[in-house]
């Protein structure tokens, strides 16, 4: 026997549908009225409260007695009650309040920030107002504004840091290695091997923090920087690259190719350095064989992607996020030259342009750095 078809429900009678009556449905509008988490209230007018739900005394510490004993003024913080005056004239012109704040009394002296939307219905001649309790959000954002206030003293801190780097220390250091090469040259006879391996360590550390200061200046720059994103051509930012390190590739023996790039919006001069900085550590982590790095680009959704690749040394993956830090290095100073900043400038570049960079790699068998510049338009600043 087949089991019998379970009844389907357009053959079930048609379900009744339950008619409120006034008085029901005015119960329903009353609970709601209670329960709300937000301040609902009804008022007069002329200025007087005429019903509060409980969120009211919850909210301020005010019995809805003593709300509803005074114009409802009297509780607003001086400083706003002629923006509140003006917004219940704007009420009672029949205009709505649609994202109104103020900050209200509460019984232990203290105020707090009121959220209003209100109407007026001018055949009852009340007013029926919603206020959401918004002090913990402008306390945060009182907070958010200290600290971009904080954020832009510390810039402008870095900025003058720069600028003291930039004259008042690398003068000195030049001064110190021409002197050092001065005198090497000059008693060149009477010093010794031993001296004059000094020299020659003494010369090298000043040049050493030249190059840090200046590549320290890199990184500031970025951090500081506040130049509007205009459109910039890939195509001629790899063909400035490729110029700027032509010494470099001809002594590595390199080649160097790119897909079609296209056009983007960002900070042409740091997308210039980006680009270099990432060819250039292709060529400087080259392994033994010939060298080939490729710059590509595929377009995602919002964003560009960009790829620089090489067939070089390779990273092992638990060094992938420390490439990235400041001072961070996987070879020594004698093995390889550089002050480990430079992939930290790519990295601020990056998402000082709102996007993101990472690393594949196989130790021996080269690496990719991807990363990507979301579209944006012209004129803006990162």
């Amino acid at each position: 026997m087949h089991p019998a078809a379970p009844r389907l429900l357009t053959d079930a009678a048609p379900m009744q549908k339950k008619t409120h009556s006034p008085g029901e449905l005015q119960q329903e509008l009353v609970k709601f009225f209670e329960l709300s988490l937000d301040m609902l209230c009804i008022a007069d007018l002329n200025g007087c409260f005429k019903r509060l739900n409980p969120a009211w005394q919850a909210t301020l510490g005010f019995t809805t007695e003593e709300l509803c004993a005074a114009p409802y003024v009297d509780f607003v913080h001086p400083d706003d009650r002629d923006a509140t005056l003006v917004e219940a004239g704007r009420l009672t012109a029949g205009m709505d309040t649609i994202m109104f704040e103020n900050r209200y009394r509460c019984k232990d002296g203290s105020y707090k920030w009121l959220l209003w939307h209100a109407h007026a219905d001018f055949q009852t001649n009340l007013i029926y107002a919603v206020a959401r309790d918004i002090t913990e959000r402008k306390r945060a954002e009182d907070m958010l504004k200290a600290t971009a206030a904080e954020l832009t003293r510390s810039n402008d801190e870095l900025s003058q840091f720069a600028y003291v780097a930039s004259h008042d220390l690398q003068e000195p250091l030049r001064m110190v290695a021409s002197f050092l090469q001065l005198i090497e040259k000059r008693y060149h006879g009477v010093l010794d091997e031993d001296g004059k391996k000094f020299i020659h360590f003494a010369v090298d550390g000043a040049k050493r923090m030249q190059a840090l200061i200046q590549d320290l200046l890199s990184l500031s720059r970025v951090q500081t920087g506040v130049r509007p994103l205009v459109p910039v051509d890939c195509a001629k930012i790899f063909r400035d690259a490729s110029d700027n390190l032509r010494i470099a590739i001809a002594e590595a023996d390199a080649t160097v190719t790119c897909d079609s790039l296209p056009e983007i919006v960002g900070d042409n001069v740091q997308i210039a350095q980006l680009f270099q900085n990432l060819m250039d550590n292709a060529i400087k982590f080259r392994g033994t064989g010939a060298v080939r790095i490729h710059v590509g680009a595929v377009r995602r959704p919002g964003a560009w992607e960009f790829s620089v690749s090489d067939n070089g040394m390779g990273i092992e993956p638990q060094f992938f996020d420390r490439v990235f830090g400041i001072f961070q290095r996987l070879q020594t100073r004698e093995q390889l030259p550089g002050t480990g900043i430079g992939l930290a400038v790519c990295k601020k570049i990056v998402e000082r342009h709102g996007g993101k960079i990472w690393i594949e790699s196989d130790l021996g068998r080269g690496a990719t750095f991807f990363f990507t510049i979301p579209d944006k338009k012209p004129g803006t600043s990162g």
